[in-house]
Parts: C-alpha cells; sequence; structure tokens
C-alpha cells in the first residue's frame, strides 16, 4: 500500500490551532491564537479596495509588486538601519511563513543544523524539520529569557549551517540585547552561518526597549535573512502578505521556491499593505505599542490574581504564565482545565519546547479587543474565587 512520507510522520497539527478549535466549541474566549481582533487601519483597507476596484487580480512579478517592494526597501532603511535593492533583494512571500520555508528550501540541506532558541515558536521548528533540517536548542532561562555566550557556542557543531532568531519572540516575548545580539553575530562570522531573523513583532515592544536588526551588524548584511510581515502590524493575519530582505546572491533562489510553492502573495492584498507603509506615519506605530502595553499590563495583572504567575513579555503580544498550580499531568491537560473551568483558551507550554520543561506553562495572547481582553479577565477571575473558597 502507498504510505505517507517520512517527513509528514513528524508533522501534526499546531496546538494553537487545535486550542481554537476546543475553544469554539465552548464558545469561550480565545487567547490561544494570535489572530489580531483589532481593526485594520483604513489606508490599508482603502489601498486593497481601490486595486480591487482597478481590477488589479492578475499574478504579480514572483517577488511581487514594485511598490510594495520600494516601501518595503524604503522602510528597512529608515527603521532598521539596513539598504536593500527593491529589484533584487527584496521578496514579497505569503506571509512570514512562507517566507521563513522559502528561504529553508534555498539555503538548507538535508542533515544541516540550525539553532534555534527555546521556547521557540512552532512553524520555525516543523518548517526546518519538514526540510529534512535538524533543529538544535538553546535555552532561554525564565523570567527574563536570558541565556550564555558559551551555552550558545557549546552547541555547534561541523554540521551547523544556521541560527533561527525571533526577536520580539513568541512565545516568551523577549526582546534581543544588542550585547546578545552581538554574540551571536560573532559566532555567524566566524564559523560561516547563515542568521535567519523573524521580525514580525518589532513594533511590539515595551518598556523602551530598542528593536535591532542583526542585518544592520557589522559583517552581517551578507548572512542575515530578514524575515517579517504585516498580519501583526496592520491587524491583517488572514491576508498573508510578508516578505524576506536579503543579498542578492540569496534573494534570487529564494524568490524561485517561493514560486514554487505559492506562485505570489495575494495581488490586491500587497497594494493595500503598500498603501500602509505609504501613509501611516510614526504616530501610528507609537500607539500600537502604547495600546498593546496597557493591554499586556491588564493581562498580566489578571492572570497573577488568578494564581498563574505571568513572565512579564518584554516585546510581541504573548504571555508565557506558571500553571503548576492547575491540575493535570501535563500541559495540555492544565489548558484543557482552564478552559472548562473559565472558558479561557491558552496554549500548552509543551508546543515550544523540545522536551518536557513547557509542561507547566501556558501561553496567553492579548492581542484582543479591549472588550474581549476585559471578558477574558473577568472569567480568569473565577480561578481566584475558587481558590478563595478553598
Amino acid at each position: 500500500m502507498p504510505r505517507l512520507s517520512r517527513s509528514a510522520a513528524h508533522i501534526v497539527q499546531s496546538e494553537i490551532r487545535i486550542m481554537s478549535v476546543e475553544c469554539d466549541k465552548v464558545r469561550g474566549v480565545n487567547l490561544a491564537q494570535g489572530v489580531c481582533d483589532t481593526e485594520v487601519p483604513q489606508p490599508v483597507r482603502g489601498g486593497a479596495q481601490r486595486a480591487i476596484d482597478g481590477g488589479l487580480n492578475s499574478y504579480t512579478r514572483l517577488d511581487g509588486i514594485a511598490d510594495l517592494r520600494r516601501a518595503i526597501a524604503q522602510k528597512m532603511e529608515r527603521e532598521n538601519g539596513v539598504g536593500f535593492d527593491p529589484e533584487r533583494e527584496v521578496v514579497v512571500t505569503v506571509g512570514s511563513t512562507g517566507a521563513f520555508y522559502s528561504a529553508c528550501m534555498a539555503l538548507l540541506d538535508p542533515g544541516d543544523e540550525a539553532i534555534v532558541f527555546e521556547p521557540f515558536y512552532g512553524y520555525h521548528v516543523n518548517t526546518l524539520q519538514a526540510m529534512h533540517a535538524q533543529p538544535v536548542y538553546v535555552r532561554l532561562s525564565p523570567p527574563d529569557w536570558n541565556f550564555t555566550r558559551t551555552g550558545l557556542e557549546r552547541v555547534v557543531t561541523a554540521k551547523t549551517r544556521a541560527i533561527v532568531l525571533n526577536t520580539p519572540a513568541n512565545p516568551s516575548g523577549k526582546v534581543f540585547t544588542r550585547e546578545e545580539l552581538e554574540w551571536i553575530a560573532a559566532l555567524a562570522r566566524e564559523r560561516d552561518l547563515f542568521i535567519f531573523t523573524d521580525e514580525i513583532y518589532e513594533y511590539f515592544r515595551y518598556d523602551g526597549r530598542q528593536h535591532i536588526s542583526m542585518a544592520s551588524l557589522p559583517g552581517m548584511r551578507e548572512r542575515t535573512i530578514t524575515i517579517s510581515g504585516f498580519s501583526k502590524t496592520f491587524s491583517i493575519t488572514g491576508w498573508r502578505v510578508g516578505y524576506a530582505a536579503c543579498d542578492q546572491r540569496w534573494a534570487g533562489a529564494i524568490g524561485y521556491f517561493h514560486d514554487l510553492a505559492y506562485i505570489c502573495a495575494p495581488s490586491v492584498l500587497q497594494h493595500g499593505v503598500a498603501a500602509g507603509l505609504r501613509e501611516l506615519s510614526d504616530d501610528f506605530y507609537d500607539a500600537l505599542a502604547k495600546e498593546y502595553l496597557a493591554k499586556r499590563d491588564v493581562l498580566c495583572a489578571a492572570l497573577r490574581a488568578a494564581g498563574l504567575e505571568p513572565c512579564v513579555p518584554q516585546g510581541s503580544y504573548y504571555v508565557l504564565a506558571d500553571a503548576s498550580r492547575l491540575p493535570g499531568r501535563n500541559s495540555k491537560e492544565r489548558a484543557m482545565f482552564l478552559l472548562r473551568e473559565t472558558g479561557v483558551a491558552s496554549v500548552p507550554g509543551a508546543a515550544f519546547y523540545h522536551d518536557s520543561t513547557g509542561e507547566t506553562l501556558l501561553r496567553f495572547c492579548f492581542a484582543k479587543t479591549e472588550a474581549e481582553l476585559q471578558q477574558a479577565c473577568q472569567r480568569l477571575e473565577k480561578l481566584r474565587l475558587a481558590a478563595a473558597a478553598r
């Protein structure tokens, strides 16, 4: 009989999606999936609508429309401190996941090792495994999610080909410091490694922390694949528009593999994103950070009051919280208990670790409307009341 491929045997549905389904069953509040329930900015909506009305419905160039590629290159130079040629070094992709997948296809061979910081984003690890590459883990230590330079250097072998970096990070909310990035950069230069850096949460950072793009550090532009997108910033997770920016030696192959899998990102939606990049001012991004800082503090206070001590995130819009007081043998059982008791969906911490370390953790997302977030916090209060009754 025919059989599944060896790759398929190791790939399972994301726990994030599984918990979203479970949440729907009980009509709960979904703090599991980062779906971004906030409003799409008017310039983004208007740009897409004009493209629809103008009949711009055909395939685009495989690396995206010129207007968007130019806008991305201008944004990268202005805000990230690194220049890219929009004709040869920017590839518009089907979300940041499409960019990461295509970069892995273009630059990694079966058997290559890629260093991943843990807790990790599951799609990064699953993509590496689907490419028959081997993830190797560097543990981040809570509550500030620190690591040591020696711990990083210790995992490098002759098979190491790349380092995967996510800053600000999902699920930990860590914002890597300049010193930490310089450790990573020095290792990459010394061992001739690629850096895949996922920067999709760059505008979600708190308490005065600075986002630094790896490609802006000395000697790193030629070996860094900067990956990002607009799902989070513009609240358009379903539009699937992202990009990869890198040296032209790598961009061509990344574009070809993206073309094989996706043809191109949705045409009219590219026009909407380009309009947003052109028309939205710094005030929009500043207001975004302030809005999410307030939401972070509201959720962290509710978690703390419920006995689920949070690791307060430095960036992104996720919180990892200690759920060891909840009944259950593992993080999945704890997440299901919380959903049954309060109607609040979270993600089991095991989804972000390769071993048992995450079994006492749950991840919560605060990319919600104020009304939804308040409802979730009120529901979490049931845990505090239940503890008081005992």
